[in-house]
């Protein structure tokens, strides 16, 4: 398990664009499960939208490829864990992206992702996320770490 604290000594994302709270489980190599907590106080919900506040698809998907990240670097070898910080997780694709229900504040948005392949530094990873039990986005995410 890894805490908010944590999770910013691997990515280099912070607010307001670092979408991933907790990882609750991790198997190396394998998947991850890590969580954020949608809140009303979100800037994103200013103008998405007035009056009826949905959380952008976009936004569930940069969450889930930051959770891929966070997989990606806590696979890594002791050395590559250590040169993170100048590192970066670029993405290459998004395929068979599909939003299936709306998340609001207050939802907590669970990341599902498990490792369709890896050869060197390119991941591809199968992404799922859940609102209580319910899924309300998928994507195959195809990424490359690289030098900052």
């Amino acid at each position: 398990m890894l805490d908010v604290v944590e999770i910013q000594n691997i990515l280099p994302h912070r607010y307001p664009f670092l979408l991933v709270d907790r990882v609750t489980e991790i198997e190396e190599g394998q998947s991850i499960k890590a969580y954020k907590n949608v809140s009303i106080s979100e800037p994103v919900f200013q103008g998405h939208f007035p009056g009826h506040p949905i959380y952008p698809g976009v936004m569930i998907i940069e969450g889930m490829a930051q959770a891929g990240g966070v997989l990606a670097f806590k696979s890594s070898s002791k050395e590559a864990q250590e040169a993170a910080k100048d590192k970066v997780v670029y993405f290459m694709s998004i395929d068979k992206c599909k939003f299936r229900n709306p998340v609001r504040p207050g939802d907590r948005l669970e990341y599902e992702l498990h490792v369709l392949k890896h050869r060197g530094n390119i991941w591809v990873l199968e992404g799922k996320a859940y609102v209580d039990g319910t899924l309300v986005a998928e994507a195959e995410l195809k990424a490359m770490i690289v030098d900052k």
